[in-house]
């Protein structure tokens, strides 16, 4: 009887385990913004914004204006970027 308890109150730990990690994980993608023109050659996090290329990780030059990396809200113009909109 004791054992049963453990179990599903160790089983009950784990699923709030996991929707605090599935939580987290959606609150940090929500704060996420695109910020134009910090990327680093190689390191954007998808196309350009001006045509010049169409898939991550392709930029040519440091801190294009049509390149973007995702950062979290609030952080893009404290790094010398735009946010997309």
């Amino acid at each position: 009887m004791k054992t049963d308890r453990n179990r599903k109150a160790l089983i009950a730990a784990a699923f709030a385990g996991l929707a605090a990690t599935v939580m987290t994980a959606a609150t940090q993608a929500e704060e996420k913004v695109e910020c134009l023109g910090i990327a680093k050659a190689g390191q954007n996090d998808c196309a350009s914004k001006t045509g010049v290329h169409s898939c991550a990780g392709e930029a040519k030059v440091d801190n294009d204006k049509g390149d973007f990396k995702r950062v979290p809200k609030g952080t893009c113009e404290k790094l010398g970027g735009t946010v997309a909109i």
